[in-house]
């Protein structure tokens, strides 16, 4: 909040200051430009005094809630009957506007919250990886630039009821995850790969009902009663071209140029291919993956490829890498590489790196892209690295014997009758390992030999073989 001062004070007017003290937030944006000051529904009305709200059903619920909230407290404003352009200029709604952006930071506080005590649930003999999420410098710079932190809440729930084994209840999470940003989706995919390495043919059909009972609850109200209103968010961002912070930005600002269906194409295509990927690694890595570190490698590619990388993403990735790599050194290093990013961006848009009229492209913006990828990368390298050499993961070699988060898959065997690729669970601990490898091949080719010799003995029957 303190962070955000600079800009309460002028009631986030519309000025490079928002940019240059580095205080922007959607939240005050919304609510007289989506209909909230004058109490309206997103979605549903179709009056046509304001556009449809571009973010998902819950995420619009959400913010309804906080301007109903912040009316019962602080009043309604009467501008029902004024022109949609003139309803910022009352009174009652521009002093409300800071109030609205409190009542919001107050429930996007509860739901970091929520997801603190939660995180420290999923892995119980860990509690204090919570404080790598918790007391992270990404929560302090980007908690407040938009509502992530409420999917950031389902997600972790999400991963906390599977923890426990409530394979239903995980997938419930997920559909009301998915139905406030899209992301939460992707933990679907490492759950059913890994469902079909050790065979929990059960558990995976209850996580899948569960998201789209999840899902469907929410979204199909708002469908039947506006579908035009639904879509918006879908069409919006189909529509939408290269933007800030993406690889794709990057490359058109330094002279080249790239249609959205181009976009669109390649990065579901690169996408596709990052989560093929990832499936053949959880497949047949000798040791089965813990389930934070596929969540966290699927959202990661996601974020790289994807046509826009906003500040506040790194929200996203925040519990995933708590999990999935707990080392403060690690993430500090990922988090400089962002806090790079937060304040380029920022003074990309205030023009202090783009100055008006200047032909040359903003290499300082263009190289903070660079930056921030490179410390998801890094990231990367350090989680493949803890998959492959799995006594370095920080997790396993405090004394799990698998993975703590895994649920049903904790200690599960490997259905080998699907899979005969991978070993067996016995020869899987690493001190085991290389004699394991090296009794297979003894056993192959000395299994080759008595074919080949037996196969001499009948041929001679003179010849007693010496097998």
């Amino acid at each position: 909040m303190l962070h955000k001062a600079p800009c309460a004070v002028d009631e986030w007017a519309d000025s490079d200051a928002r940019f240059t003290h580095m205080c922007y937030s959607d939240i005050p944006y919304l609510y007289t430009g989506r209909g909230f000051a004058e109490g309206q529904p997103p979605y549903v009305s179709d009056d046509g005094r304001y556009d449809y709200l571009e973010y998902p059903v819950l995420t619009g619920g959400f913010v309804f809630a906080a301007a109903l909230l912040t009316h019962a407290v602080f009043g309604a404003p009467d501008v029902a009957d004024r022109p949609a352009d003139e309803v910022g200029q009352d009174t009652h709604v521009s002093n409300n506007i800071v109030p609205f952006t409190l009542v919001n930071a107050l429930l996007l506080f509860c739901c970091a919250l929520i997801a603190t005590i939660a995180l420290a649930g999923v892995h119980r003999r860990r509690p204090w990886d919570a404080a790598l999420f918790a007391a992270a410098p990404a929560v302090a710079l980007a908690g407040l630039i938009n509502w992530d932190l409420l999917t950031v809440a389902l997600l972790v729930l999400a991963l906390l009821a599977w923890s426990r084994s409530r394979p239903l209840v995980a997938g419930l999470l997920i559909g009301l995850g998915t139905a406030a940003k899209l992301y939460p989706l992707f933990v679907l995919g490492p759950i059913v790969v890994l469902c079909l390495r050790t065979g929990r043919w059960r558990a995976m059909g209850l996580v899948g009902l569960g998201t789209a009972v999840g899902w469907s609850v929410v979204n199909l109200p708002v469908m039947v009663a506006n579908f035009e209103g639904w879509k918006y968010f879908w069409s919006f961002n189909a529509d939408r071209g290269a933007d800030l912070g993406s690889l794709w930005f990057a490359w058109q600002e330094i002279g080249n140029s790239v249609s959205a269906e181009t976009v669109n194409q390649v990065s579901w295509f690169l996408f596709g291919g990052a989560c093929v990927a990832v499936t053949g690694l959880a497949l047949f890595a000798r040791r089965r993956p813990r389930l934070p570190q596929l969540v966290f490698l699927v959202v990661v590619a996601f974020l790289l490829v994807n046509k826009v990388y906003s500040p506040q993403y790194v929200l996203w990735l925040l519990p995933l890498a708590a999990l999935a790599r707990p080392k403060w050194r690690d993430l500090l290093i990922w988090q400089a590489c962002e806090a790079v990013y937060f304040g380029a961006v920022w003074l990309y848009l205030s023009g202090d790196l783009a100055p008006s009229g200047s032909e040359d492209p903003p290499v300082a913006y263009v190289f903070a892209i660079l930056l921030r990828v490179v410390g998801q990368l890094w990231l990367v390298a350090m989680v493949l690295r803890d998959i492959v050499q799995p006594w370095c993961d920080p997790v396993r070699a405090n004394g799990f014997t698998d993975d703590p988060a895994g649920g049903v898959l904790d200690d599960a065997e490997d259905a080998r009758a699907a899979f005969w690729l991978i070993p067996s669970r016995r020869d899987r601990t690493s001190g085991r390992l290389l004699r394991a490898e090296i009794a297979h091949l003894v056993g192959f080719f000395a299994a080759r030999l008595h074919i080949w010799s037996t196969g001499l003995s009948r041929s001679r029957p003179g010849r007693r073989s010496w097998w």
